[in-house]
């Protein structure tokens, strides 16, 4: 596939969207995906690798087309997707992404993949709440930062939108706002840290 094509799809699949950096891309990427088509009973999972985070400085980022080579030797796995379609879409921001995806695959449900770490900023990205019109959103534990995850200004909004743990399986056929909190992926791995140690290194 190559690396702005959009991936296999058809009407009535269960498909997750998995954006970010993935800059590097690292196992606990894939451990989140495998959780979330598990628990979530979804047929394939996209990983949209960004030309570029609105939120965060990219000067200092890899060429797409090498993100997405790299995220596609850590994906290895049959159900997972890697695609850098939003350089093709022409789209920066989830919202305009989101819209551009329903437009161009009607019938498929997709569900938001999210780790909870982005929870705290989820309320500055564009268009938030439009976000969580379009598409049901699994949201992922990670081992630190669940304190200030559930604090945060889109589970309290949307408090009343949150499913319980176990109909998890039940969320991509959801009519959005729907939302779930998954447990279960503990892992310390992040891209800055790993950004951080690899900076080290080379010093």
């Amino acid at each position: 596939m190559r690396p702005g094509s959009l991936p296999p799809h058809a009407s009535g699949l269960r498909i997750g969207l998995f954006g970010g950096s993935f800059n590097p891309p690292h196992p606990a990427h894939r451990a989140a995906t495998l959780l979330a088509l598990k628990r979530l009973k979804l047929d394939h999972v996209w990983w949209l690798v960004t030309p570029g985070n609105p939120l965060k400085d990219v000067r200092r980022l890899p060429q797409l087309s090498e993100r997405v080579a790299a995220a596609t030797r850590v994906a290895a796995h049959p159900r997972i997707h890697v695609t850098g379609i939003e350089a093709v879409l022409g789209t920066r921001f989830t919202c305009d992404t989101l819209a551009a995806l329903l437009r161009r695959c009607p019938g498929v449900r997709f569900v938001w993949i999210m780790g909870a770490d982005n929870l705290p900023e989820f309320h500055r990205w564009r268009n938030w709440r439009a976000i969580a019109r379009m598409v049901p959103i699994a949201v992922v534990d990670r081992a630190a930062g669940s304190l200030a995850a559930a604090a945060a200004i889109m589970p309290q909004a949307l408090a009343g939108a949150r499913i319980p743990e176990f109909a998890a399986a039940s969320l991509a056929g959801r009519r959005p706002p729907a939302w779930v909190y998954l447990h279960g992926l503990k892992s310390p791995l992040s891209s800055t840290a790993l950004r951080r140690k690899i900076g080290r290194r080379a010093g």
